[in-house]
Order: structure tokens, then C-alpha cells, then sequence
């Protein structure tokens, strides 16, 4: 599992506020991203493992399948291979003497039960919080500070709403990041 620092986060804030839309007092944004692809199983070779997929614009890329891919036996060329991305970024001013929420990182896992067709779904969640210590209009950047002392410095795709926060704000960002597939058998048209 990928860990993810507070630098990457801090820097998810830049592109939230670049694209996502203010709430009402204390303000507050999201953003998500869906992207939904399938492939086709070309090759597979139970013995190692390999499996080879073809995209919709006939890209190949070959792969082994680890241990926890379970049922891979019931893989066969031609199957239908989904894949499902989401990833959200939520940012909240907090309210004057409200709390930092605890921080971290959470994960989840789903996977096929035996006998079906492989499918799982894997997806974290990782909660920092920051204060606002610098905003810089003429060049566009706020600098946050982590609870663990450091600080970054971003720079937002629509800076503007820069003038909707101060120094001084405290900010809790929570990135949300899924990852799903599933096989399925295609029907042969007829």
C-alpha cells in the first residue's frame, strides 16, 4: 500500500481549489475524478501467473497476477476486464475553536469469493490537517503547515479563491482514492 505524506496531500489542496466550488461559511470544497476502462484478456498463462490485456485502442500491457488475485483459474482469453478509478479531495475550513479531527490513513479491500470470477476493490482514505501561515496574491501561493511542523507552499489553480481564506485557518483535507476491478465473460454475439 502506497503511503501518502503530507507534501502529496498539501498538494491535492492545490488542484481542489482549482477546481472544485466553495460552500457557505466556514468555506469548503470537493472535487472527485471517475474514470471507468476495459480490456480484453488476450493470453494467460495459469502456470506463472501472466496475464496479457488488450485496451480499446489496441494497447497490450502483460502483468503478473500476485497470490491475492484469487479464482484466476476461472480467467480465460477473451474475458472482459473492468476497471474502475475514483479519487476525491475534500478540504474544510474548520470553525473558530473547533478540533482537529484525528489523522491517518485508512484502508479497505474487497475481493471475489472463491469460485468466481476475480474481482476486488481496494481503497484508502488519509485525513492531514494544516493552517494557512502564509498567503503570497502577488505570487499566488499559500504555504501550510502540518501538524508535524512541516510546511509547503502551493499554488493553486485558481488562485482567487485564495482571497476566500486568511492566515490563520485551519484546514483539514481528506484524499479518498479507490481502485476497483472485475472479470467478466463476454457473450458471443450471434
Amino acid at each position: 500500500m502506497r503511503k501518502t505524506g503530507f507534501a502529496l496531500v498539501v498538494g491535492l489542496f492545490a488542484l481542489s481549489i482549482a477546481a472544485g466550488a466553495w460552500a457557505a461559511d466556514p468555506p469548503s470544497w470537493q472535487t472527485a475524478t471517475v474514470v471507468e476502462e476495459s480490456a480484453t484478456v488476450q493470453a494467460i498463462d495459469q502456470s506463472t501467473r501472466m496475464v496479457t490485456l488488450k485496451g480499446p485502442k489496441g494497447n497490450t500491457v502483460t502483468f503478473k497476477a500476485s497470490e491475492e488475485v484469487r479464482n484466476l483459474a476461472q480467467v480465460k482469453v477473451g474475458d472482459e476486464v473492468k476497471f474502475g478509478y475514483y479519487e476525491s479531495v475534500a478540504v474544510r475550513v474548520l470553525k473558530t475553536g473547533e478540533p482537529f479531527p484525528p489523522t491517518g490513513e485508512s484502508a479497505a479491500m474487497a475481493r471475489a469469493k472463491p469460485g468466481e470470477k476475480p474481482a476486488g476493490a481496494i481503497g484508502t482514505e488519509t485525513v492531514v490537517n494544516a493552517t494557512i501561515t502564509a498567503i503570497d496574491k502577488k505570487a499566488k501561493t499559500a504555504t501550510l503547515k502540518g501538524e508535524n511542523g512541516k510546511s509547503v507552499t502551493v499554488t493553486p489553480l485558481r488562485p482567487e479563491k485564495l482571497d476566500e481564506v486568511k492566515v490563520g485557518d485551519r484546514i483539514v483535507i481528506t484524499y479518498t482514492e479507490v481502485v476497483a476491478v472485475a472479470v467478466e465473460k463476454v457473450e458471443k454475439k450471434k
